[in-house]
């Protein structure tokens, strides 16, 4: 009988195993036909003979964005956004999230069934426009920060690991003459780095990608993101074909977006690696309970 189960299990493992790697191929395809098409001549993309091995292997169109200052200054405010982002929103998440983990907060129930309500109604358009506008972010770097600081979902992840945080920790530390906020800075926080690893990364994930709020909000060029400056070179490709139309060229419209897709992927798909140890054990310690 065992070793029938045994069996059975080993064959459902295989089979879900079989699946995912499945569906990895079949994701990592397109990025991966992004990739040599970046890394592929003008000939070859004119050709359309480019799939998952680049033809005729230049650097060229890597060379012109390293050497486009636009591009480097819309990466630095993107960068620089997210990174600030980032500390304000797991400095105010953790603020938020840590009082509504305790039973003996008065108002815990009431607040959260706030951010509740914020989860499941998003704001309207217009008066949401209106209201940033208002408080003088339109045209202003600080909106691709102050927005994102604060996200419902993020911080019911993060209130679910604080409640099963050891009590036995935090009172032993209130003996020795801790206060709330002692607490949380000398004692929670460095014990939690899988649940901060977990959310930072879907806060940077969400402001390095961000482009509805740049688009609404941002209409100087000398401002715009990361993601808004690709939309602008992809959907504005005329300047794309002045610079691909010029004699001894080696790289071309397609190979350009390409490779200016890829860059602006790199840097998340770099940290990703590093934080996966974190991001993994945070994420299942926030859905155990509720």
């Amino acid at each position: 009988m065992k070793i029938k189960e045994s069996f059975k299990n080993r064959l459902f493992q295989g089979m879900i195993t079989f699946i995912l790697c499945g569906v990895a191929i079949i994701a990592l395809i397109p990025m991966i036909t992004v990739i040599a098409m970046s890394f592929s001549s003008k000939a070859a993309a004119d050709m359309n003979i480019v799939n998952l091995w680049p033809v005729d292997f230049t650097f060229a169109s890597w060379k012109y964005i390293f050497e486009n200052i636009a591009i480097w200054r819309s990466f630095g405010i993107t960068l620089l956004s997210t990174l600030i982002g980032v500390i304000l929103a797991l400095t105010i998440t953790s603020l938020m999230a840590y009082p509504l983990s305790k039973k003996e907060f008065r108002f815990e129930r009431v607040l959260m069934l706030f951010v509740i309500i914020t989860m499941i109604f998003k704001a309207p358009i217009v008066p949401y426009f209106l209201t940033i506008k208002g408080i003088g972010l339109f045209n202003n770097p600080l909106v691709l920060i102050l927005p994102h600081i604060l996200n419902a979902y993020n911080m019911a992840i993060m209130r679910t690991f604080f409640k099963q945080f050891p009590q036995e920790v935090e009172e032993a530390a209130k003996i020795d003459g801790a206060g709330h906020f002692r607490l949380l800075t000398n004692i929670v926080l460095p014990s939690s780095k899988a649940v901060l690893a977990t959310v930072g990364l879907f806060y940077a994930v969400g402001i390095w990608n961000q482009f509805q709020t740049p688009i609404m909000f941002i209409q100087k060029t000398e401002l715009f993101p990361l993601q808004l400056k690709i939309r602008q070179l992809i959907s504005d490709s005329s300047e794309l074909q002045v610079l691909t139309s010029v004699a001894g060229i080696n790289y071309s419209e397609r190979t350009l977006q390409a490779a200016i897709v890829v860059f602006a992927i790199l840097p998340i798909i770099a940290i990703y690696p590093w934080l996966q140890k974190y991001f993994v054990k945070g994420a299942m310690l926030g859905s155990v309970k509720g």
